[in-house]
């Protein structure tokens, strides 16, 4: 039996949640280094109970841009909502370190075209993601995420 590329990535993402999100306060500690790039992220995340959500972005490091790709799972929140992020990365030293399962933290709301949401975001290279964004739809959201996140080069 055949398992697909998303779900292994997926069930990955929620297996590393557990290993590199850490405490909630741990997760929101804003990093004593500069940021070393910039992120942004448009996303569609389905919540009842338990979450998905998949979407793409742009990472900004050392002056060059590159695609990137997201999918996963989480438990929290109920309703549907699209969400557009951006932010700080922090911990990056090379781009190979970038991609990979992040442990997500996330707090958020949704109603109709108003919304905001904030998320911390870690994988187990160091590289830490701080975003804030705006909701669109109807959805609440607060709860734990595995994300894998991809170059697509």
């Amino acid at each position: 039996m055949s398992v697909s590329p998303f779900l292994r990535r997926s069930v990955l993402a929620l297996a590393c949640l557990a290993v590199t999100a850490g405490s909630r306060a741990d997760a929101q500690e804003r990093p004593a280094t500069p940021p070393s790039g910039k992120i942004r992220i448009q996303q569609l995340q389905i919540a009842f109970v338990a979450s998905g959500a998949f979407g793409g972005g742009t990472l900004t490091y050392k002056g060059r841009s590159y695609p990137l790709k997201i999918a996963g799972l989480g438990v929290g929140g109920i309703g549907a909502s699209r969400l557009t992020a951006s932010g700080d990365v922090y911990g990056l030293d090379k781009l190979s370190d970038f991609p990979g399962a992040y442990g997500a933290i996330r707090a958020g709301w949704a109603l109709g075209e108003n919304g905001k949401g904030r998320m911390w975001l870690r994988n187990a290279n160091g590289v830490s993601l701080r975003l804030k964004g705006s909701r669109e739809g109807l959805q609440t959201a607060l709860g734990a995420d595995g994300v894998v996140i991809t170059l697509d080069q």
